[in-house]
Formats: C-alpha cells, sequence, structure tokens
C-alpha cells in the first residue's frame, strides 16, 4: 500500500521522525503492545524479518519501491509504505536517508535470562555501557566471533536504538539476548563462571589458559569511562586484562570485547 507524502504532519509518520527512542519503546495503542524500533536499511531490516521482527510500516525514497526494497514490500503487501521527495523525507528523520530505507517494527517479547542462557558456551554481559554506537560494535562482534548469548544490565543502552541497530549492520537480530535484572552471581546457578575484564591488582592475562579451559564461560565488560564497578568485579570468578603495548593501559570497550570474544572463545 504505497503512500505519498508531502508534509512532516501527514498521519502514520510519526514513527519515523517525530517520536523519540524512549516514546517508541513503549506501547502505542493501536499499533505495538510492546513498542517499535527502526531498522534502518534493505539489508539490515531483511536480517530483521528473518529472525521473526513484524514491520509495521516503511519509509523509503521512491526509486526503492522497484528497486531495493521490491522484496520487502512484495512479501508484506498489506503494510503501509509511506514515500515521497528526498527533501520532504530528510526533513521529516532529520537526516539524508543513506540507505533510502527505513522500517517501523515490533518490538519483539525478550526470551528470559534462563532461555537465554541454556546451552551457552560463551556469554557476553553488558554492565552499564551507555553508548549507543559502542552497543552495536559489540553486538557485531559477539555475532561473528561466537558468542551464544548476551545479557544486559539495566542502565545499559537498548540494543534496539535506531543507531545501535544500524551500527551491528543487524547483528543484534542474530544473536539471542534479554535483560539481566539478578546479580552477576545468578550466572553461576546455570553453570557460568565468569571473568571480570578490568585491570586490577589481581587480574590475570587474557591468555590464561585456565580461562580458556572454561567450559562455559561469562564475559562481563563495563561502562566506556569507568569501567566495571568494585562489586561487579568482586562478583566474578575471574578477573582479567588484555596486555597492553606503547604505556597504553586500556581500549574502548567496544575493541576490548572483540579481544575478549576472540581470545575467550570456546575450546574445541
Amino acid at each position: 500500500m504505497i503512500i505519498e507524502i508531502s508534509s512532516l504532519h501527514d498521519a502514520g509518520v510519526e514513527v519515523f521522525g517525530a517520536l523519540t527512542e524512549a516514546q517508541l519503546r513503549r506501547p502505542i495503542e493501536g499499533v505495538a503492545e510492546a513498542g517499535l524500533f527502526i531498522a534502518e536499511s534493505p539489508k539490515v531490516i531483511r536480517t530483521a524479518l528473518a529472525a521473526g521482527c513484524e514491520p509495521t510500516a516503511l519509509l523509503c525514497e521512491r526509486r526503492h519501491i522497484d528497486g531495493d526494497a521490491r522484496d520487502i514490500i512484495g512479501a508484506h503487501p498489506d503494510m503501509p509504505v509511506y514515500t515521497g521527495d528526498r527533501e520532504v523525507l530528510a526533513r521529516l528523520t532529520g537526516y539524508t536517508l543513506t540507505r533510502g530505507v527505513l522500517c517501523a517494527m515490533r518490538r519483539p517479547q525478550l526470551p528470559s535470562v534462563e532461555e537465554v542462557c541454556r546451552g551457552a558456551r560463551r556469554v557476553a554481559v553488558i554492565d552499564s555501557v551507555c553508548d549507543t554506537t559502542n552497543i552495536g560494535a559489540i553486538f557485531r562482534s559477539a555475532a561473528a566471533l561466537g558468542i551464544d548469548a548476551v545479557l544486559l544490565t539495566p542502565t545499559s543502552c537498548d540494543p534496539l536504538n535506531r543507531r545501535s541497530v544500524r551500527v551491528s549492520m543487524g547483528s543484534v537480530f542474530l544473536v539471542p539476548w534479554t535483560w539481566l535484572d539478578a546479580p552477576l552471581t545468578s550466572l553461576s546457578a546455570m553453570g557460568l563462571r565468569t571473568v571480570a575484564m578490568a585491570l586490577t591488582l589481581n587480574s590475570v592475562s587474557i591468555e590464561d589458559e585456565r580461562l580458556r579451559r572454561e567450559e562455559r564461560l561469562a564475559i562481563v565488560l563495563g561502562t566506556e569511562g569507568d569501567g566495571l564497578s568494585r562489586e561487579a568485579i568482586s562478583a566474578c570468578d575471574y578477573v582479567a586484562r588484555i596486555p597492553m603495548s606503547h604505556g597504553v593501559d586500556s581500549l574502548n570497550v567496544a575493541a576490548a570485547a572483540a579481544v575478549a570474544f576472540w581470545a575467550l572463545r570456546a575450546p574445541n
């Protein structure tokens, strides 16, 4: 169902520009009981659809209707497809559509921590990481480097934030994840050992063989500025550091996550 728009105030397009991320997360009457998120670019949208996400509306430039978005539109003939001049769409979204296509989707119901961790050999725990770019990059590394599940503390950024989804290149739909409301020590009841990525006097090298031999391991990553809290560190079975050179003491959390995921991959 193709709908031409000429104004930022046309009905139905508010989800693409007028609503904040916080407003999108809330239930939207008549649209989504658990709120919405926005996926950007045909590749990311296809990944979300393949993961079972349900689209509610599409916004795209006219050239994409019979182009990059043709298969998406054809698979959902009843979905509203809003289109218009490039300038109108840029004013609506606040920026030029670099990939030309945005899709509003219903937020999925998340599984429990137990469901996410069941059978997982390597789990990433994201504690209080609130930068959307870092969240997206961590998920991309997690998907690429053998992480089976991701847990986030409630003080972390939403993985379905538009920028997080875009930076992850859709990887947020490839790795099971959910929110961790319980203490880190609760993971031991699921058979997981935990390693905090932190610089302390008791830190062992990430290359320590004891870590590599762990059959099931949760890798705990802290906030961009201060790292993990003392409480989080003391709750873990191990504390590990990445060996550094040239006087550099630490890496950005997204870079550190990629190194840790590779170095601590599950044994064959």
